[in-house]
């Protein structure tokens, strides 16, 4: 429906969710048979919550991407839950994608080891080699993974590290439905850090709905700061911010 730049960041508004996930997950699913075309492997990090399920759902229907090439990869998980629980990213990545169209290599986050153990782990895959394409959101109060604005750091020397969650972050939670109230929410995670998310070659941020209209004006009309750390895509040579009516406020 209307598209802008601003500063380097691609800016597509669509009609409603399912145009935006189909739009979206047509456009990564055609950026990750391109590399296909030219590498033996393609890493792709993935964000799980249910603002990405449609986008997802394109993905796992897209046709001609080998899968079997792809290494797959996401970018936080609670500490703590129970193994299997039906919150875990992990799961909710391997329900709605990776059990779907079984990628090569899948690589999980640890939300029961040790954190600091887990991060330097998870960290060293990160390091193995580039990351091609991240599919990504943005939290309610603007956060990144989970680089809400009290931890996020846009030159973190870290490139996954352990943090406390921020209230609006667990709230948001409850919002999504994925527990019955913030009392049930864990209170730390495991989080790629900005530098880590910001090192893909292509980003795709998918942002529906009204609850996100807030931390999207902030990221796109007010300057680029941690308070809103998904600001600091604006600055990434190539990423495209995919959103739809109920989250663009075209009165700015």
């Amino acid at each position: 429906m209307a598209t802008e730049t601003v500063d380097k960041l691609t800016v597509k508004v669509f009609e409603d969710r399912e145009a935006l996930g189909d739009s979206a997950g047509a456009d990564a699913a055609e950026a990750i048979r391109e590399l296909l075309g030219r590498k033996e492997r393609v890493r792709v990090v993935f964000a799980a919550a249910p603002s990405q399920s449609e986008t997802l759902a394109a993905l796992a229907r897209a046709e001609g991407i080998d899968w079997s090439r792809v290494t797959a990869l996401h970018m936080d998980e609670y500490l703590g839950l129970e193994t299997g629980a039906p919150q875990s990213f992990g799961a909710f990545l391997r329900n709605n994608l990776f059990d779907v169209v079984e990628p090569g290599e899948v690589h999980f986050i640890d939300g029961r080891s040790n954190a600091d153990e887990e991060s330097r782990r998870y960290a060293s895959l990160l390091e193995d080699a580039p990351v091609d394409v991240v599919c990504l959101g943005i939290g309610e109060n603007g956060h990144l993974a989970f680089n809400d604005p009290p931890v996020a750091d846009f030159e973190d020397p870290l490139l996954v590290k352990t943090v406390e969650l921020d209230q609006a972050s667990r709230q948001q939670q409850v919002n999504d439905g994925m527990f019955a109230g913030i009392e049930d929410v864990p209170t730390h995670a495991i989080t790629l850090t900005v530098p880590a998310l910001l090192s893909g070659a292509r980003l795709f941020c998918v942002v529906p709905g009204e609850t996100k209209r807030e931390a999207v004006n902030r990221a796109l009309r007010r300057p680029v700061t941690t308070e809103c750390p998904a600001s600091v895509l604006r600055r990434h040579p190539d990423s495209v911010l995919f959103l739809d009516v109920d989250s663009y406020d075209k009165t700015f």
